[in-house]
């Protein structure tokens, strides 16, 4: 891709319009009061984009996709499940006051910062870097032969104006087998990354009919973001791609679990 068709496809989606109402608006439960909600945000009535090199769905309003009524979950900005093609990637952009976290589902990702940074990511590990007063990066495909399928997951920090950083881990499959891992939590609490927001990331792999509970205290909600399989949640039936918006619940039973990669987003409500 050349510098001007990269800065057009940036300007695209980037959209200033659609970044400066992310700040302005959430998703729309329309729930009031401490009524019990769980809402179910299809995979297929995601936002679509298609580069060529880069087929992405948008969880909530990205770029030239713009949803009123999906513009994020609380602290949650953006969840983006991306595939970039062989030896294709996003060249170096910058970023400003948000919290970025890179999972691989398939496939490795190449990354560089101007922290001086450079790593490969790939399946069970989780990245986060904080842009905080400013930081560049790029990310590519280093493979020749295999597309990278991957997350893009943003949220506000804490505070504006915090120092850059950026953090990588790798959490194994048997740390999420049958039970939910916590990978990433504000204080980097019981060997997970650390956050500037408070927010818990956790991770759990279930399947042949595997159940699991996950219990929220009284003053928090949750997303849940399906990467892959199928799983049941208090009744709601989920498959990959789908999202749930969860409010004033405080047990989330998972059931009917096929090969169920599941990652909860705990946050104050």
């Amino acid at each position: 891709m050349t510098k001007r068709s990269f800065l057009k496809f940036l300007g695209t989606l980037l959209g200033l319009s659609v970044a400066k109402s992310l700040s302005a608006k959430t998703f729309n439960t329309q729930n009031s009061g401490s009524m019990p909600m769980l809402k179910l945000r299809k995979a297929e009535e995601r936002g679509p984009s298609d580069f060529g090199w880069l087929q992405s769905m948008h969880t909530f309003s990205f770029g030239h996709y713009y949803d009123p009524e999906h513009m994020g979950f609380g602290t949650l900005r953006v969840i983006n499940e991306d595939k970039v093609k062989p030896g294709k990637g996003f060249g170096t952009h910058p970023h400003k006051d948000m919290e970025i976290i890179s999972y691989v589902l398939e496939g490795a990702l190449e990354h560089k910062d101007s922290m001086g940074n450079g790593s490969i990511i790939r399946p069970g590990d989780v990245q986060r870097m904080s842009a905080g007063t400013g930081v560049t990066h790029s990310e590519f495909n280093p493979s020749e032969k295999e597309d990278v399928h991957f997350l893009q997951i943003w949220f506000l920090p804490n505070q504006i104006g915090l120092k850059p950083g950026y953090e990588q881990r790798n959490f194994s499959t048997e740390e999420k087998k049958g039970k939910f891992k916590l990978v990433a939590s504000e204080e980097g609490r019981n060997g997970s990354i650390s956050l500037n927001q408070d927010m818990d990331m956790s991770v759990a792999i279930l399947d042949n009919g595997q159940q699991q509970s996950y219990n929220l205290k009284q003053d928090r909600k949750a997303w849940i973001h399906l990467a892959k399989g199928k799983v049941t949640v208090n009744s709601i039936q989920m498959k990959a791609g789908d999202g749930l918006a969860i409010e004033n619940i405080e047990k989330l039973n998972f059931q009917d679990a096929k090969e169920a990669e599941i990652i909860v987003f705990d946050m104050k409500s």
